[in-house]
């Protein structure tokens, strides 16, 4: 398989018809809702008796009760039978959707519109499943990431413009064929991207469907709950489209009643919101190292925080007394800020969102990958009815829109910290993350040729105190790091240890217990087919070069044979954490930022060629300069 970066993506025939697919989905249901609630708004007295808010809220209940009722059938049938086919008969059902809406708006129908509106939910929901479980099976582990956030920014870019397109539709005077022409031939444009998307075999093709929906979602939740870092994941995304939701869904009130604007300025506002997930979304597959790091999510999760309280802080007190278009609001300077926090809403979003669903994808079983993800999407329409339920309730309590603001950045705050203290991997893995793009500009070299699986023993010239981190942030896997037991009592350092269940290790003078638990927890690491890293030299250089490798990977080799893989550091002799001029971390001219450090790893080593002499020469050449 080609491994090429994200917009490398969109020339592969493995993922620009299944993103196009996906694109016109999302476009298609937001012309067919917007327009639909746009003329709800003007226009339900001529369809029905109920009043126009009533059957907007109506429509929305509709449209999100099928990921309540079938997204759990949906997940078995992503699982049992092969994606790309499912895609096809989708979109085919789509093509019939289309046709029962246009016929509800040509004949001013609401019974066939309402029908139609909630058989797109169905729609979405038979989908979503698919939508992310096929990307693990055409795109490599590297690729995730790169491949969710152009998913990411195509759905959301899709929601936009559909909705600016439905919404321009229907104000027209022929209003009902103009609908009725877009989404029926958008319906068959997707179809027809969906026929190139190429083969995706079912991951448990012997499973036996289970139609009730209660106990399969209970079964799909129970499931995910064995991977506890899947299923937090799980609810980190959910909890995402309760902020989401929340924000979203106040826009066109807090923009009249707050802002004083026109629908133009509710326009300006969501594409402003949009352009930001979007970029957020494509910015992670940089800011990632082309892997899947959950280090930007406690990021992503700071920023929602601090741009949703800033929100808060720059809307106005004094409520508009005229309303005002895009162009008047942009001259207020003011205003630019309120701008500013929404862009920047949406890009720590796309941080946060973005690699929660590569993890899932990179860590779920592949044989109930399917069925987590439908799980995943009934968590989201729960969390997204309740944002709404906390919503009326606040609002009909007397809060304003800006404080339903306040209150939603405090509760994300609340959140994150419960979700990593639960999980103190994520916020690890974000500081190892901030060490690499604030002290250091890390650079890699045959990165590739530590297996993806199994286990394998890395052997690494040791320069300073951070050397583990640094191995772990250019690492896909999951590292076990030996570590002397002295340095892994350092504060903070610590937290990063033990969170990565670093080995602690002494001598046999020293503690010959230690020593020999250290053996043990290192063999059971390996049988569990863990990466293990060693540093041989067993102590941080304090002249620059290379001590004598110990004979303790011989003891290791020979109890659990299993390929080595020698590394080498580059760059970091003379850096603040290293012994270059006496004690680490004590002086000052050492730190400089966006020092640029290198990581080469080596070919495999066999363990019948396992020696510390030869591992020590193959590391001294890699580290100056050979091959």
């Amino acid at each position: 398989m080609a491994r090429q970066g994200q917009f490398g993506l969109l020339r592969e025939r493995r993922f620009l018809p299944f993103f196009c697919t996906q694109f016109l989905g999302a476009f298609n249901d937001n012309v067919y809702k917007n327009a639909l609630v746009i003329m709800l708004a003007f226009h339900a007295a001529t369809l029905t008796t109920m009043s126009s808010g009533t059957l907007v809220n109506l429509c929305a209940g509709l449209f999100i009760l099928p990921f309540f009722l079938f997204s759990a059938t949906a997940g078995q049938l992503a699982d049992k039978y092969d994606k790309a086919s499912i895609i096809r008969y989708v979109k085919l059902f789509e093509i019939g959707i289309m046709v029962v809406g246009a016929a509800g708006f040509l004949y001013q129908n609401l019974t066939l519109l309402i029908s139609a509106l909630f058989l797109m939910g169905l729609h979405s929901t038979l989908f979503g499943p698919v939508k992310y479980s096929i990307l693990p099976q055409h795109l490599a582990v590297e690729e995730l990431v790169g491949g969710n956030g152009l998913v990411e920014t195509g759905t959301f870019l899709a929601i936009l413009i559909g909705t600016v397109v439905g919404g321009l539709l229907i104000a027209q005077e022929n209003s009902a064929t103009l609908v009725s022409v877009a989404v029926i031939g958008t319906a068959v444009a997707g179809y027809f991207t969906s026929r190139a998307v190429p083969s995706a075999p079912p991951a448990a093709p012997d499973l036996k469907i289970n139609w009730n929906p209660l106990t399969e979602t209970w079964a799909n939740l129970q499931f995910t709950r064995r991977n506890r870092t899947v299923f937090l994941s799980v609810l980190g995304i959910s909890w995402f489209w309760f902020y989401g939701a929340t924000l979203l869904a106040q826009f066109p009130n807090y923009c009249k009643d707050v802002l004083g604007g026109d629908e133009h300025v509710a326009t300006l506002m969501l594409t402003t919101f949009s352009i930001g997930v979007g970029a957020g979304s494509l910015l992670c597959e940089r800011l990632s190292g082309r892997k899947v790091e959950i280090g930007l999510v406690p990021f992503g999760s700071i920023g929602l925080t601090l741009f949703a309280l800033d929100l808060f802080l720059a809307s106005p007190t004094v409520l508009p007394t005229q309303t005002i278009g895009a162009a008047q609001f942009l001259a207020t300077t003011a205003h630019w800020r309120i701008l500013f926090d929404l862009i920047l809403i949406g890009m720590f979003g796309g941080f946060y969102i973005v690699p929660l669903y590569a993890l899932i994808q990179s860590r779920a079983e592949r044989s109930h990958q399917s069925r987590i993800i439908a799980g995943n999407n009934i968590l989201n329409a729960l969390f997204m009815v309740v944002s709404a339920l906390m919503a009326i309730f606040l609002l009909k309590a007397g809060f304003t829109i800006p404080h339903l603001f306040l209150i939603t950045a405090l509760l994300n705050a609340i959140v994150a910290i419960y979700i990593y203290s639960l999980v103190p991997e994520f916020l690890m893995r974000f500081l190892v993350w901030l060490l690499m793009h604030s002290v250091y500009r890390l650079e890699t070299s045959g990165i590739d040729n530590i297996p993806d699986e199994g286990p394998a023993v890395l052997v690494c010239n040791h320069v300073s105190f951070v050397d583990a981190l640094i191995i772990t942030a250019a690492c896909r896997r999951p590292i076990r790091f030996v570590m002397d037991h002295a340095m892994f009592r350092i504060p903070i350092l610590n937290f990063i240890f033990r969170t990565g269940k670093t080995i602690p290790i002494a001598s046999a003078k020293e503690d010959p217990k230690l020593l020999d638990k250290a053996y043990d927890e290192i063999a059971g690491a390996l049988a569990n087919g863990d990466l293990v890293c060693i540093f041989p030299e067993g102590r941080i250089t304090d002249s620059g070069e290379l001590y004598p490798f110990r004979s303790g990977i011989n003891r290791i080799i020979q109890r659990t044979p299993v390929p080595v893989v020698p590394l080498a550091l580059r760059g970091l002799w003379g850096s603040f954490f290293s012994r270059k001029g006496g004690k680490a971390m004590t002086r000052a001219s050492h730190l400089a930022p966006f020092k640029r450090i290198g990581l080469i790893a080596g070919h495999v080593v066999a363990p019948q060629d396992v020696s510390p002499k030869a591992l020590q020469d193959l590391v001294l050449a890699l580290r100056d300069g050979g091959k």
